[in-house]
């Protein structure tokens, strides 16, 4: 049937109820509101030929209209009439009465106000409420039907037609509420692989910038932001420590507190959100590699109560649009466990660092006691010795002295080149770590009265033409293999070593293997110890574990096998073991 045809025929009522099955397996298979409410507004008119139509959609408290959205209404008219109805009149009717009303001339009922100037001239009416699981959720309004009044047939088409809007509509609400749900709970486990995956790397005690790394580039991915900068708290200014997305490298780059956006959001605690960056952020985004950025949410990392940072995120998705309330939370709540885990990494790193330190004063200790007690007191006795053969008038005696001087400087010269080999082998620089390993092992082997075991198999880069190992990995292997070999013998008590040096699968692998009484790491740390070879093989990037196994202890690592040509240099993570 066409729009705005005579009155209906005898032939077209006989086709009305086939059209409402149709219009109705098609309203509930629809799950846009907009689309439904069109859908049902046009099917209105067509049914019952009325030249206008409208659904007015109630509010919460069911008082008055929220929506009047119309169909057979030009723009002209829709700028004459002005503001749309709020349920008042003959529309305020069926607010208060939830029942069909049909009239011939709405003009003549006692409620009606009239019509505003410049609307349409409309006499017949009906109005059926649409009821959605037992409440009142709007009405459909239906007016000048042409060639007379609505007819009873035409209040129960409508009536159907409504039935079948409210279905569509509480499938179609259904609908937006999963979907609402389903998008809360994407963005809540988001939120939680981003939370774990910096939890993880916390408990992987992961050097603070591979942490800040990763806060950056989850941080953006949660809002979908283009680019995201972390800046942290610096006495009075805030440095930037990494960014992820379209920023250029800009670490170490300080910006003031005083007179930024980014530094009154640190002193405040609280989030803001940037709708024009270059008039409200203080300071240009290029300073910290940020460039053509438009719109801006920036974050304090609040960690017990003290900001320790601030998370500035620009531009939301690929147009710059700007960010949601929705987005603030989100990233407010990461940024506080984000704010966690930069504190506790600062920690592990001011801890290692106090405990390298430390380890470090107790070397030195322990050198000054070596050559006090040995070198010292040697030199000291073989001045008493001089001493005496020169107050003796004897060429004899004097010859007798001097032979066990020579003697004896030979020993002090043993013993310091001994000192020497411990703070840095020559062999390890000149001959490779399997040359270096070798001599360390008959050294102890030889001092120590240990019957060692040995696996080695590296490339010692001489005469083979195969290129040696990475140099600060072969300085690296060699100080826990030395430290491993030290601990045994002050603590293990141990008769025998299995020491295994191993290259295979682009890993270098170590185990020093005891037979002695056991590990006990509380002993073992009061040196260099456990801090020392966790460091050495953190920064060479292994991995490294050490426990009790067939009645003694195993020392095992692995570490990439790199491999470079120049020679280690001397660094703390140099130091000899303890």
């Amino acid at each position: 049937m066409r729009l705005g045809s005579k009155a209906v025929t005898e032939t077209s009522e006989d086709l009305w109820l086939p059209r409402l099955l149709e219009v109705g397996r098609s309203l509930v298979t629809e799950l846009d509101l907009e689309v439904i409410l069109d859908r049902v507004l046009e099917t209105a008119r067509e049914i019952t030929g009325a030249r206008y139509a409208a659904v007015g959609v109630l509010n919460e408290r069911r008082t008055e209209l929220s929506r009047f959205l119309t169909s057979g209404f030009d723009e002209e008219t829709h700028r004459r009439v002005g503001e749309l109805p709020r349920g008042r009149g003959v529309l305020g009717v069926l607010i208060e009465r939830p029942e069909p009303l049909r009239l011939g001339d709405v003009g003549s009922h006692p409620r009606s106000y009239g019509f505003p100037v410049g609307h349409p001239v409309m006499r017949s009416f009906l109005g059926v409420p649409v009821v959605v699981r037992g409440q009142a959720w709007g009405n459909l309004y239906l007016a000048e039907k042409e060639g007379g009044e609505f007819s009873e047939r035409d209040e129960q088409a409508v009536v159907i037609l409504a039935d079948w809007a409210a279905v569509a509509i509480h499938n179609a609400r259904l609908y937006e509420t999963s979907e609402l749900r389903r998008h809360e709970l994407e963005k809540a486990v988001r939120g939680l692989e981003a939370t774990r995956d910096v939890a993880v790397a916390i408990g992987g005690e992961i050097a603070l910038e591979h942490v800040l790394e990763l806060i950056a580039k989850r941080g953006r991915a949660l809002v979908r932001a283009r680019s995201l900068v972390i800046m942290l708290r610096d006495d009075e200014e805030l440095v930037v420590h990494a960014s992820a997305g379209h920023a250029e490298e800009r670490r170490g780059a300080r910006l003031p507190i005083a007179g930024s956006s980014s530094g009154q959001v640190l002193q405040r605690g609280r989030p803001e959100r940037i709708t024009d960056v270059d008039a409200r952020l203080g300071i240009a985004p290029a300073s910290f590699g940020v460039l053509d950025a438009r719109t801006a949410l920036l974050v304090p990392m609040m960690y017990r109560g003290e900001a320790v940072g601030v998370l500035a995120a620009f531009d939301r998705g690929e147009d710059g649009a700007t960010f949601t309330e929705d987005d603030e939370q989100t990233l407010r709540t990461f940024a506080a466990s984000a704010a966690t885990a930069v504190a506790l990494a600062q920690s592990v790193l001011a801890e290692r660092l106090r405990a390298s330190l430390a380890a470090a004063d107790e070397e030195r200790k322990r050198w000054a006691r070596e050559l006090h007690d040995e070198t010292l007191q040697g030199l000291g006795g073989l001045r008493v010795l001089l001493s005496a053969a020169l107050r003796r008038d004897d060429a004899e005696l004097t010859r007798e002295a001097m032979r066990e001087a020579v003697s004896h400087l030979d020993r002090e010269i043993a013993n310091l080149r001994s000192i020497i080999t411990e703070l840095r082998p020559a062999a390890l620089d000149e001959l490779g770590l399997r040359a270096a390993i070798e001599s360390l092992l008959d050294r102890y082997s030889e001092q120590n009265g240990l019957e060692i075991a040995r696996e080695l198999a590296v490339s010692s880069g001489v005469g083979g033409g195969e290129e040696r190992l990475d140099a600060a990995l072969e300085t690296a292997a060699y100080r826990l293999v030395q430290e491993a070999l030290t601990n045994v013998v002050k603590h293990a008590h141990a008769t025998s070593v299995r020491v295994m040096v191993v290259e295979s699968s682009g890993e270098l692998l170590i185990e020093v293997q005891d037979d002695g009484e056991g590990f006990d790491a509380a002993t073992v740390a009061r040196g260099f110890g456990l801090t020392g070879m966790n460091e050495r093989v953190s920064l060479a990037g292994g991995s490294l574990s050490i426990g009790p196994c067939d009645g003694g202890t195993l020392l095992s690592a692995r570490m990439p096998a790199r491999r470079g040509s120049e020679p280690a240099m001397s660094s703390r993570a140099d130091q000899p073991a303890s």
